[in-house]
């Protein structure tokens, strides 16, 4: 019986509204551009957000990266005499201390990065040559596309092998078979075991450890062949480094551990550094500040296209209290042949919720488009959420109630004597 009673009062509500068109149209428009307003905006910044907070989480959440770094007044002094020599950064004692300091460590993966000029045949690249262990390839996931990664026999035997990154593959190996070649890098030979995708860029405030350019080999062949001096020579000037490691990865135990174990590692670096030369960054703290940073956009894009959704509500209000204006004399006949107060208020709410239902029916799809043709035009990644949709929905529903009570209420405590006088 309710159902059918409901069933009655909403198609009336639909044929009361298709009686004036044009009218209940331009009404509609304003929680149509609400609403798609609020999905595309929450599609735009989980997209924003999205590639940034997947790149730190792949770079492990219980991974703490120690990366060396020039010290500031270095930096400012210019020039170096071609027989000075820059010593800073993190040394190989660093990675024993690390090691051994702190019980909550798994393990240490060291990084020595060289830049090398690669030669196949006529082919010319310059590399990043970086010397590790066969542990970096388990702390830095990376899809193996051919062959195989470093080994711990390669790393015993001291082989002269490399594994390259897909980009480096494609230029220097592009008419060659790609496994088993042997490539001149720097005034050494390898031979190319093995292929790996690498997904290099920004992970927020922390640079991924690997680069498209990049060619590993075990690090004991690093040491062997290229030693700790590099020399960097630019217009008018020669500068002459030594660093022992770029880069130390080291591998918590668990999860709530990692803030604690990067507190202790920094003062034990503390203690062997006179200079500030090295930086920590823990994934897992920019992950979480990342993630808080997303939340806070979301909510300022909501609130602002939350605002059109108002505009819309407070055109929904304005049209329905035209509507009792226009049919007081209907509100007069039904309420003198029975009709209690409550079901006149159904009857104008359900008015505005069909209303603001149709219309954030209609603004779903427009903040679906929205995005795409954001996405086709700009190339910005945009992600259109079941979250933002349910949100939507909620809102143009809870507009509908909430700018349709008054005009329900003001039409049902019309006095029927008054209404049924009206012209």
């Amino acid at each position: 019986m309710k159902a059918a009673r409901l069933y009655r009062n909403v198609a009336l509500g639909i044929k009361t509204l298709l009686l004036h068109k044009l009218r209940s149209l331009l009404t509609m428009l304003g929680v149509v551009f609400g609403v798609g307003s609020v999905v595309a905006m929450l599609a735009v910044g989980e997209g924003a957000s999205r590639e940034a907070l997947d790149q730190i989480r792949k770079l492990g959440s219980t991974n703490i990266i120690i990366t060396s770094m020039k010290p500031v007044e270095e930096e400012s002094r210019g020039t170096f005499s071609p027989f000075s020599v820059s010593m800073y950064g993190l040394r190989y004692d660093d990675q024993r201390r690390a090691e051994q300091s702190l019980s909550t460590i798994r393990r240490t993966v060291p990084v020595k990065l060289i830049r090398k000029e690669a030669r196949l045949h006529d082919r010319i690249m310059d590399l990043r040559v970086v010397g590790t262990t066969p542990d970096w390839f388990d702390l830095v996931r990376r899809d193996v596309i051919a062959g195989r990664v470093v080994t711990p026999r390669d790393a015993e035997r001291h082989a002269s092998v490399v594994v390259l990154t897909e980009y480096g593959a494609r230029r220097l190996l592009a008419t060659e078979h790609s496994l088993g070649e042997v490539l001149r890098i720097g005034g050494e030979y390898y031979e190319v075991i093995g292929l790996v995708q690498s997904e290099s860029g920004q992970g927020g405030a922390i640079q991924t450890p690997d680069q498209e350019i990049d060619a590993y080999i075990p690090i004991e062949v690093a040491r062997e062949r290229y030693g700790d001096l590099s020399t960097i020579v630019t217009s008018g000037s020669m500068l002459r480094e030594s660093v022992e490691l770029h880069q130390l990865i080291v591998e918590v135990d668990r999860t709530e551990n990692v803030e604690s174990a990067a507190a202790g590692l920094e003062r034990m670096l503390k203690q062997y550094h006179a200079k500030n030369d090295y930086r920590i960054s823990v994934p897992l703290a920019l992950l979480r500040q990342a993630e808080a940073t997303k939340r806070t956009f979301n909510i300022v894009l909501g609130s602002i296209a939350a605002i059109s959704l108002l505009v819309g509500g407070i055109g929904i209000m304005n049209i329905m209290l035209a509507s009792v204006t226009e049919r007081t004399r209907e509100i007069g006949i039904r309420r003198a042949i029975g009709a209690k107060r409550a079901q006149i208020i159904g009857q104008f709410l359900i008015e505005t919720i069909v209303l603001s239902m149709t219309g954030g029916a209609f603004g779903m799809a427009l903040g679906a488009a929205i995005p795409w043709v954001i996405t086709a035009i700009a190339g910005m990644p945009t992600i259109v959420t079941g979250y933002s949709m349910l949100l939507a929905v909620g809102i143009s529903v809870t507009v509908g109630l909430i700018f349709g009570l008054y005009p329900a209420r003001h039409a049902a405590n019309l006095d029927p004597i008054e209404a049924l006088r009206h012209e």
